[in-house]
């Protein structure tokens, strides 16, 4: 019922902000831009905590330097795209061209410079993608990537793109790991939402200069070691490392946490 209820006023928060400020949006100061998408961010994380009973908490935000950053997050679901939002000034996501199709939304995104990719043109993508980071870092904002590509389930083993590499390469910034356990309370492709706390941990910056194997390995390793410490808080079984316990435990709220969307 919580995940009913939840669906709903999700959906419904963000097709009555879309319909209420597409009038307006467009015309409006960039400033106020930022403060209508926060906006409809922090409500959705809101109605997530008082519906789903899904809390949510943001740690080592000290670790975001001052000035041009790119932050490389770990993906499982839409939480972390709302979090970010919160957090981290003027950022420009790097996202797949597929959203820009959604009505409104894409329309949103564009009009605040997020930087769609094509997958399918693979490496033909790239250059477009740089071209448009370099322009973003040189106007003060920040690039936010997935370096998956997708959003994945808590466990999954998957490659990292050679689109963190080539801008971590080209644009000379430190790197910001971001690791979460969003997957167990919001899982990818599904109706039902878990209560509990959905943590992400902002982790100590990869300076640039290292090559590629070195960084994707620096990454990755930051990455997926501390997300897979946060999923095991909050209940999660790694099969492959115990195939001895019959039963996962049921996700629940790691103790100490502080709530970022009260």
């Amino acid at each position: 019922m919580r995940s009913i209820a939840f669906n709903i006023a999700f959906y419904g928060n963000l097709t009555l902000q879309l319909l209420f400020w597409t009038p307006v949006f467009f015309f409006v100061s960039e400033e106020t831009g930022w403060w209508i998408v926060r906006n409809w961010a922090r409500t959705s994380l809101w109605l997530l905590k008082h519906i789903a009973g899904a809390r949510s908490d943001l740690r080592g935000l000290e670790n975001l330097p001052e000035g041009g950053a790119i932050v490389a997050a770990k993906h499982q679901s839409v939480w972390e795209i709302l979090s970010l939002l919160t957090v981290v000034e003027r950022p420009t996501f790097i996202l797949k061209k597929e959203l820009l199709r959604i009505p409104l939304f894409g329309s949103f995104a564009l009009h605040m410079k997020m930087i769609p990719v094509d997958r399918g043109k693979r490496g033909n993508a790239i250059p477009k993608m740089m071209e448009a980071a370099s322009e973003a870092i040189a106007s003060g904002r920040r690039i936010i990537i997935f370096p998956e590509g997708t959003r994945t389930k808590p466990g999954a083993e998957v490659d990292y793109r050679q689109g963190v590499f080539r801008l971590y390469e080209a644009l000379g910034l430190p790197v910001v790991p971001v690791a979460i356990n969003s997957g167990l309370y919001w899982p990818r492709n599904s109706f039902i939402k878990r209560a509990g706390t959905i943590r992400a941990d902002f982790l100590p910056v990869i300076q640039p200069g290292l090559d590629r194997p070195r960084f994707i390995a620096a990454l990755r390793g930051a990455i997926e070691s501390r997300s897979r410490e946060l999923m095991r808080e909050g209940g999660w079984q790694d099969e492959a490392e115990d195939r001895s316990t019959p039963n996962r435990t049921a996700p629940g709220q790691p103790a100490h946490s502080r709530d970022t969307t009260s």
